[in-house]
């Protein structure tokens, strides 16, 4: 398994990867609860997601692929904290990985293709919203330095039921 890691390359996203990227996304959408969205997207409907994340700036969207066959195996993505101007230097960031792709290490390269793409913005926190339960996200986060900083309670619900979100943050600077 090593060598995979090692064979995954990790890029910028760019438009072509829009069906693939919505594909991926949507099976978190109808199958857990670890995005709060509820309604499955077609690729059009993600297109502004996906235009506003630039290959520069601080909000970025780096896309891990299988060497031969270029296959999405994953993004993550860094986002607005909060749409007021006192957050600008913070950013929400998250790491989709394809459901048969997991434990291959693929997240790790994502998150540290992202976070030293960011590394020269004017950048000072980021935050990563966790739904409780994943611990396999949790640890993902707390390896790059984020540190937990509070669970909200019962704020969201789907699958007919209430989801905790456990809040964590690291420095950027």
């Amino acid at each position: 398994m090593p060598t995979e890691r090692t064979e995954v390359q990790v890029r910028p996203g760019v438009e072509g990867d829009l069906e693939a990227l919505t594909a991926l996304y949507n099976h978190y959408v109808r199958e857990t609860a670890i995005t709060f969205d509820t309604a499955v997207f077609t690729p059009e409907e993600r297109r502004p997601w996906l235009l506003s994340h630039p290959e520069d700036g601080p909000y970025r969207l780096m896309v891990a692929t299988a060497p031969d066959s270029q296959e999405i195996l994953g993004y993550a993505t860094s986002s607005p904290f909060r749409a007021k101007p006192a957050y600008a230097t913070s950013v929400e960031t998250t790491v989709y990985v394809a459901p048969d792709a997991g434990r291959r290490g693929i997240g790790t390269l994502l998150y540290k293709a992202l976070f030293e793409a960011l590394s020269g913005e004017d950048l000072h926190r980021a935050y990563a919203g966790i739904a409780q339960p994943n611990e396999a996200s949790a640890r993902l986060h707390e390896r790059f330095g984020f540190r937990y900083v509070g669970t909200y309670r019962e704020v969201g619900r789907k699958f007919g039921r209430y989801w905790d979100v456990a809040w964590y943050e690291k420095d950027l600077m």
